[in-house]
C-alpha cells in the first residue's frame, strides 16, 4: 500500500494557503500600523533626489560607498569614505507611479511558490492519513523558515534594522501558521 501523498493530491492546500497568507498580508500591511514606521524619511530627502538624479542611475542595487574589488576595503581611501559615511545600499526602482497590481501579483506568485515547496516538504515527509497535528507541525517549520530566512539575512548582510526584521519575522510566523493550518485541515485521509 503506498502511504505517499503526491502533490496533485494537495493542490487545493497549495492554492487555499497562499490566498489566506495573501489576505492576511493584506490585513497586516494596510489595516494594521504597526508596519508604518519601517521606513524613515531623509531630512534632505530633495537633495539627495537631485543627487541621485544627477548621475541618472537605472533601476538596480547600488552600495555607497562602492568597492568592485573586495581587496579595496583595506585601502586608505575606502576606508576614510566608510569613516566618513554615509555607509549603506540603495535600491532603485523605474520611475513612475507605484504599480501594485504587478508587485501584489508578484507576491502572489511568491506565496504560491511557498505553499507549493512546503507542500513538496511534507508530503515527502508525512504519509497519507497523518493526524493534524503532525502535518502541522512540519508545514508550519516549513513555510515559516520560507517566510522568515530571507528576514535574518537582510538584518545580517544590507543592515535592515533588528526592530524591522523582528516584526516581519512575527508576520512569517504568523504565514507559517496559517499555512500549517490549512495544510493540516486538508491533509488527504
Amino acid at each position: 500500500m503506498n502511504t505517499m501523498v503526491s502533490l496533485g493530491q494537495l493542490w487545493l492546500p497549495i492554492i487555499l494557503s497562499a490566498v489566506i497568507v495573501f489576505v492576511a498580508s493584506s490585513i497586516l500591511h494596510m489595516a494594521l500600523t504597526y508596519h508604518r514606521a519601517d521606513y524613515g524619511g531623509l531630512s534632505n530627502e530633495e537633495a539627495v533626489r537631485a543627487a541621485v538624479n544627477a548621475g541618472r542611475p537605472s533601476p538596480g542595487q547600488y552600495s555607497i560607498p562602492y568597492c568592485a574589488d573586495p581587496k579595496e576595503l583595506g585601502s586608505p581611501e575606502k576606508v576614510q569614505l566608510f569613516t566618513e559615511g554615509p555607509v549603506g545600499i540603495l535600491i532603485l526602482r523605474p520611475t513612475g507611479p507605484m504599480k501594485m497590481g504587478s508587485l501584489l501579483g508578484a507576491w502572489f506568485i511568491f506565496l504560491l511558490v511557498m505553499s507549493y515547496f512546503t507542500a513538496y516538504v511534507v508530503s515527502r515527509t508525512i504519509p497519507l492519513g497523518a493526524p493534524y497535528l503532525a502535518v502541522f507541525r512540519i508545514a508550519g517549520t516549513v513555510a515559516w523558515m520560507g517566510y522568515a530566512g530571507a528576514e535574518i539575512t537582510n538584518a545580517v548582510w544590507r543592515s535592515q534594522p533588528w526592530s524591522v526584521t523582528w516584526k516581519n519575522v512575527l508576520d512569517a510566523l504568523l504565514y507559517g501558521l496559517l499555512t500549517a493550518g490549512v495544510f493540516g485541515w486538508l491533509w488527504p485521509r
